[in-house]
């Protein structure tokens, strides 16, 4: 059974904004280390390293051959927004808090709803990921998310 996809799309300046959600009960500073510590995100998406004080280079680890890709680091804002771009793909996450749990909002920046399809099942697949490395739970089989939520994702509508 594919899990429920969550996704929103949100109407731009310059396109749209998939927005993708999870809770997570934990607090903020530790979900924020998930994002951010190269042993801690290897366990969901992939091991990094720095190049540089902007500059990072991430390994897909999940992805076919596991390749790695250089991406530079746009905002580091500790413990509340991380943003990320490489190869046209403009990223950012966005933890906030109620004090024991925390809302983590994925969002990809997009000129269009080209693709949408394709990647909303993709960053669904990976959030349950980080899900799953947290709490010790096997991780998920992309295949319950791709192609079973692209019919979900290819018919939103921007808000």
């Amino acid at each position: 059974m594919s899990p429920t996809p969550n996704g929103i799309l949100r109407r731009t300046e310059t396109g749209v904004d998939l927005e993708i959600t999870r809770a997570i009960d934990a607090p903020r500073e530790d979900v924020w280390a998930s994002l951010t510590e190269s042993d801690r995100t290897a366990l969901w998406f992939g091991p990094w390293e720095r190049i540089s004080d902007a500059e990072i280079r991430v390994q897909m680890a999940f992805e076919e051959g596991s390749p790695w890709m250089d991406m530079r680091v746009d905002a580091c804002e500790s413990p509340g927004r991380l943003a990320v771009s490489a190869d046209g793909w403009d990223l950012e996450t966005v933890l906030t808090s109620d004090g024991s749990s925390t809302l983590v909002t994925l969002i990809q920046h997009r000129p269009d709803t080209d693709g949408i399809g394709e990647i909303g099942p993709g960053w669904e697949y990976y959030l349950d990921m980080l899900i799953a490395s947290r709490d010790g739970q096997p991780l998920p089989n992309f295949d319950d998310y791709y192609p079973a939520q692209q019919e979900y994702y290819s018919s939103l509508e921007p808000r």
